[in-house]
């Protein structure tokens, strides 16, 4: 069984740095999210040091419609390859949000990493928002993993007391 997805509509505001850029696009039909290029100016390549970080322009603005997020997410093949990351993976683009969306990229290898305008950077994934009420109580229900966590899952309770 076939099933075409379903588009939402997101205007974009490409900014004049990024003019002469392709929109974002979809790799393949069944990607997840759309490749965010480097909106670097032309012949100023970028280069990351070891463990440097930069906020790396796009050019674009969007307007996201209420009920979605956008989630900026590291590029597998640059973290392989040369360490490269989005160093607060994923960051959130905010529906609200007017403002330039920049990738905030880390070199966690060993070499430096050269940007170069319009190379792909990350990938931006829109996502449905669920948005929930907290109500105050004074205890919760009880699991059988309880409080336990950062790696205690799958082992018994003596191994966890110490």
């Amino acid at each position: 069984m076939t099933e075409t997805a379903a588009f939402v509509e997101v205007p974009v505001l490409v900014l004049e740095h990024a003019e002469g850029l392709p929109l974002p696009t979809y790799a393949t039909a069944g990607a997840a999210g759309l490749d965010l290029l480097a909106a670097l100016p032309e012949g100023e390549p970028l280069t990351l040091a070891p463990l440097a970080r930069a906020a790396v322009p796009t050019g674009l603005c969007l307007a996201l419609p209420e009920g979605y997020e956008g989630q900026v997410r590291p590029r597998s093949g640059l973290a392989l390859k040369q360490g490269l990351t989005v160093l607060n993976a994923p960051g959130t683009v905010d529906a609200d949000y007017r403002g330039e969306v920049k990738v905030l990229l880390i070199n966690l290898g060993t070499e430096p990493v050269v940007l170069e305008r319009g190379q792909r950077i990350a990938q931006l994934v829109v996502a449905p928002v669920t948005r929930i009420q907290l109500r105050q109580t004074g205890d919760l229900s009880e699991t059988t993993r309880g409080s336990g966590g950062f790696g205690s899952t799958g082992l018994d309770a003596r191994t966890i007391s110490r």
